[in-house]
């Protein structure tokens, strides 16, 4: 049985490569390092330069960017995005529907709520679940 290979171009014209990962069926890019332990679900995309640990889930409809580093254990629930160059630590638990800025980090045993918003380049500590703060009132 050969492998099954599909390309996408984006808006800059750019194509990318995809082979089908062997464990769960995702898309994985042909430059991305997936441990073939790790259930990358059919519709989530590993991209170009990534590189994901053992026994990592990523669910079904998230996209690990470029470059972006997900070690052992981290569970990424569905819809989330981890933004180009960010790293999601050891056992990291990242909320379905949240999104990782690029180049922010997660760290080991981290935990994030759904629908949870890290801006670019920030840092969540170790073993930290962060209280999420309600979004100021616009003066009316």
């Amino acid at each position: 049985m050969g492998r099954t290979i599909i390309e996408f171009e984006d808006e800059h014209g750019v194509v990318t490569r995809y082979r089908r990962h062997e464990n769960g069926r995702g898309n994985v890019a042909t430059s991305a390092k997936v441990d073939p332990s790790t259930l990358v679900e059919p519709t989530a995309y590993v991209e170009s330069g990534a590189r994901v640990g053992r026994s990592v889930v990523v669910s079904g409809g998230s996209w690990i960017d470029r470059d972006a580093v997900v070690l052992d254990h981290a569970m990424i629930g569905a819809g989330v995005h981890v933004g180009e160059g960010a790293v999601i630590g050891r056992g990291a638990e990242i909320g379905s529907f949240s999104r990782i800025g690029a180049g922010a980090t997660i760290g080991d045993f981290a935990r994030l709520a759904n629908d949870s918003k890290v801006p670019d380049g920030s840092d969540v500590p170790a073993g930290r679940i962060p209280r999420m703060l309600p979004r100021a009132r616009s003066a009316a």
